[in-house]
């Protein structure tokens, strides 16, 4: 399995290149971007998150200080936003609670106890924590979404178990635990998702057609 998912990630690497993600210029921006992304395209949430900065410096207390009907309103574009106001504003109120709105206190914890934490927030779930962890606080973690479940499925890779943990564990437990390589790992996952693992795949276009016994891909 070790050798399979290697081989898997220089192919796509081969094919796309670094992705340099995530995408946001400070961590804070990085956390926002992870709870505005569920449900939504990228896009959306740079919208969003624009429309955040057009109210002043992102920070958590400026998340805490704007009434949350505002805050609704300037996250319009990132979809279900009345919901998403709630979690930004859950987001906000715990890290100034516990944590005096220091990131770097918070990111001193150990990966575990760090995912605990993050997963105790309103609105934060398995893969928005390990987003966070992964891209934020920079450990090494890999995060599972539709497109990497989608592609291992596709490869005859999934786990017997359907779960996020079994999925985690697919890459976790046969690669070495390396931030830089789980962070370029999932993005080139996410980029051949959009580009050519589609819900109606592009098989003859696919770097990983020859690994894949899913019908089309053999027809190249």
């Amino acid at each position: 399995m070790t050798a399979t998912l290697t081989e898997i990630y220089r192919r796509l690497h081969d094919r796309y290149g670094d992705q340099h993600w995530w995408p946001a210029e400070t961590p804070l921006e990085m956390i926002v971007g992870a709870i505005l992304t569920q449900s939504t395209a990228w896009t959306n949430v740079e919208k969003g998150i624009d429309g955040l900065r057009s109210r002043g410096p992102l920070s958590s207390a400026m998340l805490r200080r704007v009434p949350t009907e505002e805050l609704a309103r300037l996250i319009r574009p990132s979809g279900y936003y009345n919901v998403k106001a709630r979690k930004l504003k859950a987001f906000a109120a715990w890290l100034g609670e516990r944590y005096g709105d220091d990131l770097d206190r918070l990111f001193a914890l150990d990966l575990p106890a760090l995912r605990r934490e993050l997963l105790g927030i309103y609105g934060v779930g398995e893969e928005t924590a390990d987003s966070i962890v992964l891209y934020a606080a920079r450990k090494p973690i890999f995060v599972i979404d539709a497109y990497t479940r989608r592609i291992m499925t596709r490869l005859g890779l999934a786990p017997k178990r359907d779960s996020y943990e079994a999925f985690q564990a697919l890459f976790m437990e046969n690669l070495p635990h390396d931030e830089i390589m789980f962070n370029e790992y999932h993005a080139l996952l996410v980029c051949h998702g959009k580009t050519a693992c589609r819900k109606s795949p592009a098989c003859r276009d696919c770097c990983l057609a020859s690994l894949c016994p899913f019908p089309g891909s053999q027809n190249r």
